[in-house]
């Protein structure tokens, strides 16, 4: 259940991955309704309706910490666990405008259940410094791991997320045979004047275009053509552990 970032639908309304372009309803509701059912809504408690009518027997919800509408059964905070100067762990904590927080952290950690470490597949374990400051909340540690190898061959990456670095260092672990790599701003809609940029910056290294499954689905049909989608799927260092955590607080929701 997501609020359709971008999108021009305001739903409630089930994605339709053969029907709606992200356009529609955002990049993020369209990579996920790929593999699973999708509802959009700026309403969050219509959307839970209309997905509950449309069979849904649990909601995950997409960003919606700070919205209070919807009682949560389960709440967790997903932070990047990788630690880079000034950004380190929020920023200097300051809220949203002077700061990049949304609410003060401890008032977001008091309603939290859990907290989701993402780390880099080549960093070994999480800042102690970094665990330290979820106290006594459970800490699960996940990484983006690729589903597959990149494309074989010199490719030109280019990715329009939060920290587009990160696909490039990415890549290149995964020996990907990188060539060149072009930033884009986060949910870029990616014109015929970028994907001529692009192609030429290609046919300079004689090489493929490889992106990330969510800037895959801003494309046209035609684009996409011209170019991979490297899928990433989270996976959990424990996972039999994350998924006891989930079922307990489920069962004792029932």
């Amino acid at each position: 259940l997501s609020r359709g970032y971008g999108g021009r639908l305001e739903g409630p309304i089930r994605v339709d991955p053969a029907a709606h372009t992200a356009a529609d309803v955002g990049d993020e509701p369209l990579m996920l309704a790929q593999g699973s059912p999708v509802w959009i809504a700026r309403d969050r408690v219509a959307g839970a309706s209309a997905a509950v009518a449309g069979g849904a027997q649990a909601l995950v919800l997409d960003d919606g910490h700070q919205n209070p509408a919807l009682k949560k059964t389960i709440s967790l905070i997903v932070v990047d666990g990788e630690t880079r100067g000034d950004e380190w762990p929020f920023g200097d904590g300051s809220v949203f405008p002077s700061g990049p927080m949304r609410e003060p952290l401890k008032a977001g950690l008091a309603r939290a259940d859990a907290v989701v470490v993402m780390l880099p597949t080549d960093v070994e374990a999480a800042d102690p410094e970094l665990l330290a400051v979820f106290g006594a909340l459970p800490v699960f540690i996940a990484r983006l791991t690729p589903e597959g190898p990149p494309p074989s061959g010199p490719q030109v990456g280019f990715a329009g997320i939060a920290k587009p670095w990160k696909v490039e260092r990415s890549l290149k672990a995964a020996g990907c045979d990188l060539a060149d790599f072009v930033p884009f701003p986060d949910h870029a809609a990616y014109s015929a004047e970028n994907m001529s940029f692009l192609a030429d910056r290609a046919a300079v290294y004689d090489a493929g275009l490889v992106t990330t499954e969510k800037d895959w689905v801003r494309l046209t049909p035609d684009q996409r053509a011209q170019v991979v989608a490297w899928p990433v799927v989270a996976r959990f260092q424990d996972q039999a552990a994350f998924t006891a955590f989930l079922n307990d607080w489920l069962q004792s929701a029932r």
